[in-house]
């Protein structure tokens, strides 16, 4: 069982004097850098000039500067643009001024596994990974809580290395929820693999598929969303609070038989282990990297392509409409988080 770290096993301190430089003011950018400067942190912000994210930091208070000199300035860089663009960016704007003693970081390790992102000696490398969007890393610790958080040294140059990572988590609150230690590499083929066949990919093909054989068989597409698609949620967070023995003991005894014998007609176990570990294979091996990386070289013709289709299906615009009229619909964007 890998090491749990909690808010007593962090030192806050270990980042007094130090500037921190978030790269990216997105999602997860915008919570780190709130975090940090509501923990008493020194923070700046670095994006590319003439970004539209610019004068929304401005506008939150941080000094914002561009990539590299935000490299220069800071002490710890941590990276939170999309994992395709960082590559680029790290070896133009980056590299020629992360200076022996300077720290940077990542909140998923997909170029430090794959090797686009080469750090020099001198340099500490460490992960801090929210297990959950931004707005709920911010949300959390607003609210006094924390999200669960992954930490990783991939390079201690300076010997201190994981007392700074977990500050910067402390920083942030996620020593409130926990900190699971691991590596790089676990972290993001797990990752890779869990969003690929669970999360992301099997999830979503599931759902359609649910509502393409009701629709097929003439129920009506509401129905079919709210019993495939809607309900997934409200399961999902039983799972989440309490396992699958807590989702069990809220549904009907009807629901939970049905779990029991159609489950494993629907997703056969050895069936769906193969696919799984073909899966795991290009991820290991890096395959599903390659293929990434090129989609991104090349225009990103089917990733596109794949998300208008998606965007066009009924089940997409039945709940586009049905969001629309329920009193539930909070009329925000997930980025439209709490300050």
């Amino acid at each position: 069982m890998a090491r749990v770290y909690y808010e007593k096993d962090c030192d806050l301190g270990k980042l007094t004097g130090k500037k921190i430089a978030i790269i990216g003011y997105g999602s997860q950018g915008h919570a780190h850098a709130m975090n940090l400067r509501d923990s008493g942190c020194d923070v700046i912000v670095g994006l590319y000039k003439g970004g539209k994210s610019w004068p929304v930091a401005e506008k939150d208070g941080f000094t914002v500067m561009t990539v590299s000199e935000a490299t220069k300035a800071a002490d710890i860089i941590m990276i939170l643009i999309n994992d395709e663009k960082q590559a680029d960016m790290y070896k133009s704007e980056m590299l020629p001024y992360l200076t022996e003693g300077k720290t940077i970081a990542f909140a998923h390790g997909f170029n430090i596994r794959y090797k686009q992102i080469v750090a020099p000696k001198g340099v500490d490398v460490f992960m801090a990974a929210p297990k959950g969007p931004g707005h709920t890393v911010r949300s959390q610790y607003v609210a006094g809580k924390g999200v669960p958080c992954l930490v990783a040294v991939e390079q201690d140059a300076s010997g201190k290395c994981l007392d700074t990572a977990l500050a910067y988590i402390a920083g942030i609150g996620g020593a409130r929820a926990g900190v699971l230690e691991t590596t790089m590499q676990q972290e993001t083929e797990t990752d890779l693999f869990g969003e690929q066949t669970v999360l992301c990919g099997g999830v979503v093909d599931l759902m359609q598929c649910g509502f393409e054989v009701l629709c097929e068989a003439g129920y009506d597409p509401v129905n079919a969303y709210f019993e495939c698609i809607h309900e997934m949620k409200l399961i999902i967070d039983l799972v989440n609070r309490g396992g699958v023995a807590a989702m069990n003991y809220s549904i009907s005894d009807t629901a939970e038989f049905g779990e029991y014998v159609s489950g494993p007609r629907v997703l056969p176990h050895d069936e769906i282990k193969a696919n799984m570990r073909r899966v795991l294979q290009d991820i290991q091996d890096g395959t599903f990297a390659g293929r990434w990386i090129a989609e991104n070289k090349n225009g990103r013709t089917f990733f596109n392509s794949k998300r208008d289709q998606l965007a066009k299906h009924p089940m997409e615009v039945i709940g586009k409409e049905l969001r629309e009229q329920m009193l539930w619909k909070d009329g925000g964007g997930l980025d439209d988080v709490s300050k």
